[in-house]
């Protein structure tokens, strides 16, 4: 789950945003994110994509991870919306999709449902950078990277070191933001970080207090 292109998105970003509600998955403008799609409303929901736009909005759920999300469930204010771009079929009619992260947005409010998906009507004004590549780099770089490694090791997870140390710095950051173990109110947290400096403080403290409390869950806020 690494930094891709640049997003293409023809014409304005959308005023009504079909929703996917998924524990623990987030994906970060200029990100990507690989899916696998088998609910009915879902696969009917990357259907309709494909043929408008391919734009999906990820956002996550309130409740517990491995709950069926239902459809007056709540979910965050904070998503992001993405663009399919890679998409395959199964012979058992599953879809495997990549979303490429395009822009955040607010939920003003919840619209009504298109062949059982849930669809939003988004506002992207607080997070039109976010259609920009990241600017700037990282003050303390190896201070992230020392965080990094005590997380990992004390979750006993193995790391390509030396992959990591010729990422640039928006890689190094958004690997970790979606490829790291972190509980929804971490990701959350993450994705709503204003911009890359500050996401990566808040990923430095949050791998900090989750190597500080030793092997298990990540610490919880």
């Amino acid at each position: 789950m690494t930094p891709g292109g640049a997003p293409n998105v023809s014409g304005e970003l959308p005023d009504a945003v079909a929703i996917f509600p998924l524990t623990g998955a987030i994906v970060l403008p200029f990100a990507q994110l690989p899916l696998n799609i088998f609910e009915p409303r879902y696969l009917a929901m990357v259907e309709d994509a494909l043929g408008q736009g391919r734009l999906i909005g990820m956002i996550q759920p309130r409740h517990a991870a491995g709950e069926t999300v239902g459809d007056t469930d709540p979910v965050y204010e904070v998503g992001c919306l993405g663009r399919i771009t890679q998409f395959s079929e199964t012979p058992d009619g599953r879809f495997g999709i990549t979303l490429t992260g395009v822009c955040r947005f607010h939920l003003r409010r919840e619209l009504d449902m298109v062949r059982g998906y849930r669809r939003v009507a988004p506002d992207f004004s607080p997070f039109l950078s976010d259609l920009e590549p990241p600017a700037g780099g990282l003050a303390d770089r190896a201070g992230l990277e020392r965080a990094l490694r005590a997380f990992l090791d004390s979750l006993e997870i193995q790391a390509d070191w030396e992959a990591l140390g010729q990422s640039s710095d928006a890689e190094l950051v958004t690997s970790m933001v979606m490829g790291c173990p972190f509980g929804p109110e971490e990701k959350q947290a993450l994705l709503e970080a204003d911009d890359l400096p500050a996401r990566a403080d808040r990923l430095q403290s949050i791998l900090e207090m989750s190597a500080h409390e030793g092997a298990g869950s990540p610490v919880r806020h």
